[in-house]
Parts: structure tokens; sequence; C-alpha cells
């Protein structure tokens, strides 16, 4: 205990703004009161001040490790994974939390596997940023795994998981994974709790991979998640726009945007480079545009209607259809003789405002027509119905 005191007395003179935060650090270990100790240690971990240099390395190995296996095992990794940022050295920083993880382990708790896991994420984030994908893949696997058989998951663990995942498929150009990925980061992960620019970036990869990534034919959940709206009154504003295009299905829209963002659009060698794929996709959303806004009982559309809409030969109309009964975003018959296409279902999809009020038209009238009907029974069978 001496010891940790005296170096924590050292930081105190040594940086007298931070006077009052080692205080309080050396009270709350005198007194051996751990949760509080572990809350402000949060706190100050997250100073910016303590940010640069090897302040938290000296800080772990002078004062924390005087009593880690003491506070909650989870924050200790926590606190690692912050810590381990300090090390120049990438293999310094994993042999440090490969040293954590030891003494995790040594500690025979019951629920070990949760640190033990969030901290062999940041293992992973460092094999990654070193160029040892195979590194990372491993432990993303182990990670899956180890998920899979624990219940009750702290959210910071999930995020974790989730984060490096989307990562790897990033550097890997896996853009339909990625998506995944960094959705159900978000979804353990408050969007307010993310700096400013980390937002914008993630908005920014998650548009593109929405847009690149195949099978991705549902833009609704991106555009209803918060962190999308980042983009708005940015230098990237058009992808929003593009989104909103691609959701609704205008392609109309979509040909003018790019040739207003045209510039924008070729400083993106992901979407030069996929040019035909993305003319494919909304050719394919203004498919489905046509189905969803027709009434239930007219689901017989002619070809030629669907080659007006999206531009296309009917031949090409025929191809497009192929490719959308074939992931399964449409279930039907087409008659190649009488030039139809009868749609027996669609593939749900989360609505916009615009297409949830189009929707609400349409049960008013079907709410009509059974009005109609229950009065044109009434008129005429007035005996059956009053009995």
């Amino acid at each position: 205990m001496a010891g940790a005191l005296q170096y924590l007395e050292s930081q105190r003179d040594a940086q007298p703004e931070l006077a009052d935060w080692y205080n309080a650090l050396a009270d709350l270990y005198q007194r051996k009161l751990w949760h509080q100790l572990t809350v402000k240690l949060e706190q100050f971990v997250a100073l910016a001040v303590v940010q640069a240099g090897d302040v938290l390395i000296q800080l772990y190995h002078n004062f924390i490790m005087e009593f880690e296996t003491k506070i909650n095992l989870l924050k200790l990794a926590h606190f690692a994974g912050v810590i381990s940022r300090q090390y120049s050295e990438k293999e310094a920083a994993i042999s440090y939390l490969e040293g954590i993880i030891e003494k995790l382990r040594a500690t025979k708790e019951l629920r070990i596997e949760e640190p033990i896991l969030y901290v062999k994420m940041q293992i992973a984030t460092f094999n990654l940023e070193k160029g040892s994908q195979k590194e990372c893949k491993k432990l993303l696997e182990e990670g899956k795994s180890m998920l899979d058989s624990m219940t009750d998951v702290d959210p910071s663990v999930h995020a974790s998981y989730y984060w490096i995942s989307s990562q790897y498929y990033k550097s890997r150009q896996e853009f339909a994974e990625f998506y995944k990925s960094a959705l159900l980061y978000l979804a353990y992960t408050s969007v307010e709790s993310l700096s400013e620019p980390f937002r914008l970036d993630l908005a920014f990869d998650l548009s593109l991979s929405a847009l690149l990534g195949d099978n991705i034919y549902n833009f609704g959940e991106l555009l209803a998640h918060p962190i999308i709206n980042i983009l708005i009154g940015t230098k990237v504003e058009w992808l929003y726009y593009i989104l909103q295009a691609f959701n609704s299905g205008n392609l109309v829209h979509y040909q003018e945007l790019c040739q207003i963002h045209n510039a924008e659009l070729s400083a993106q060698p992901a979407l030069l480079q996929n040019e035909r794929k993305l003319l494919e996709k909304i050719n394919i959303l203004c498919l489905m545009e046509i189905i969803f806004s027709r009434p239930s009982e007219d689901r017989t559309i002619p070809l030629s209607i669907i080659a007006e809409q999206t531009k296309l030969s009917i031949e090409d109309v025929e191809y497009l259809l192929m490719k959308a009964l074939s992931v399964h975003l449409i279930e039907g018959i087409i008659d190649q003789v009488k030039g139809t296409v009868y749609v027996s279902w669609v593939q749900p999809r989360v609505l916009g405002i615009t297409q949830i009020k189009s929707l609400h038209d349409r049960l008013d009238g079907w709410v009509q027509k059974v009005r109609t009907a229950l009065s044109t029974v009434e008129a005429e069978t007035p005996d059956l119905v009053g009995s």
C-alpha cells in the first residue's frame, strides 16, 4: 500500500493540475472503497491530459496492480484496453494484454469468461492493425464460440466483439458482413457515447457498405438509425440522399444525384468500380417499390410497366425478375407469353415515412371497402342481419 501511495504523491507533485484527482484516488484506496475507486478511475483514464505518453502504463504498474483483482474484473478489462493503447509497440501491447488474461484466469471467478473475451478482442484489434488477419480471424472465431456459450453478457463485451469483427470485414472489403457487424455493434453501443468524428466515419462506412454489400436491399433500418443523421450538413451529405433514393427505389432521383454529385462519386473508387452493380440494385428496389405500391388484389404486373419505370428492355426486365426471385426478394411466376409477372410474396422491409403513409392510405381504402360491403349485405338481407 505504501508504494502505491508514494507513487500517487509523486504524481500529485509532478502534475499539480491533477492534484485533486490523485488525492481522491489515494483516499478511496486507503479506505478500500473498491467500487467508488473503480468509478473514479474510469473518469480519470478518460481525461484527455492522461492520454499522452505512458501516464496510464505507469499508473497501472505503480497503482492499479496493487488491487486489480479486488475490483470488478470486467472494469479491469476495460482499463487494460485503454492502457494498452499507450504502448508504442503493438507486440508490447499484446504481451501486456496476454498478461492480464493470465491474471484474470488465476482468479477462477465464475463469470471470468466475460472480461477474458473483452481483452481477447483488444488483442484481435492489435493483430489486425499489424496486418495479422489470420490471428485476428482466429480470435474472432474463439470469441463467437465464447459469446454463444454465455448468457446475460455485458453490452460492452458484445460491442467489442462486433466492432473488431466489423473492422476485420472492412479490411477484407466484405461489405455485407461489415454492414451486419457494424449495425450489431451499434445495437450494443450508445451513439451519444461516440465522438463526432467517429460517428461520421462509421456512418460513411455503413452507407457505402449498404450500397455495395451483396443481398442488402433493405435500407430502412440504417436510415432509421440516429447515427445516419450525422451525414446531414457535412461534405458527404450526398450519400444520405443516395441512400434515400435507393430505399424508395427512385431511379430518376438517383440518376439526378449522380449528375449533381459526380465529382464526389468519382472520388470514391469502390462506387466507381461497382457502378453496374449499383444500377442493378436500384432497379431491383424500383421493382419492389412498384410491387409494394399496387393493391394486394392486383399483383399481376405487365413487364412493360416495369420496363417503363426502370428504363430497361423487356429482356432485361426478365433478368431483373429472375435476380429478385433468386435472392428471395419476391416469389411469383413470370409469364413470357402474356408478358406479365404474378407476384405472390414480397420480402418484408423496414418502411420509411412516405412508405408508411402510402400503406396508411391503402388501409383506409380497405376499411372503406369493408364498410361498403357491410352496408350492401345489411341492405340486401335485413331480416338475416336483424335476427
